[in-house]
């Protein structure tokens, strides 16, 4: 089974009970979440309950990355 989520304005498929960590992990060369911030339905998901919040079908997450510059 799998759940369809938008993320950041697109379409996903990803597997059932998938959690914001396995996002982060398939979207970015930062398993870890350095430089990530990630929302689900508008709200911030801290970096420490990324592992355990699941994503559920119809989710609207935002995933940001940090770029640094000058």
């Amino acid at each position: 089974m799998s759940v369809r989520v938008s993320v950041n304005g697109s379409p996903q498929e990803l597997p059932d009970h998938a959690t914001v960590a396995m996002l982060v992990a398939a979207l970015t060369d930062r398993p870890d979440g350095r430089g990530v911030a990630v929302a689900v339905a508008g709200e911030v998901v801290p970096r420490g309950a990324w592992g355990h919040t699941t994503l559920t079908d119809g989710a609207d997450v935002e995933v940001v990355h940090a770029v640094g510059g000058g």
